[in-house]
């Protein structure tokens, strides 16, 4: 299990305005919707969409297993993520 030091690491789902759910990692959830949002510093999967508001978040993670999971979460269908929401 990580740390209490190494356990900063979230990982989330964003669901977006035409409904579709983007999954990424941070340290930090509020800037990052607020760049997801913006545009500033935000993914490319937002240009054209708007983020609208985290639907899932799990936190506990270092680098490295938020990573792991965020790819777990990616091969996952659109049934097996709303199950998971």
């Amino acid at each position: 299990m990580t740390s209490s030091a190494d356990s900063g690491w979230y990982v989330y789902i964003i669901r977006a305005d035409d409904d579709s759910l983007y999954t990424g990692i941070t340290t930090d959830l509020g800037r990052r919707l607020k760049q997801h949002q913006t545009g500033k510093g935000g993914a490319k999967y937002f240009r054209g969409r708007q983020a609208c508001e985290f639907v899932y978040t799990e936190s506990g993670h270092n680098r490295s297993s938020a990573s792991i999971r965020e790819a777990q979460i990616k091969k996952m269908t659109r049934q097996q993520k709303n199950l998971l929401l």
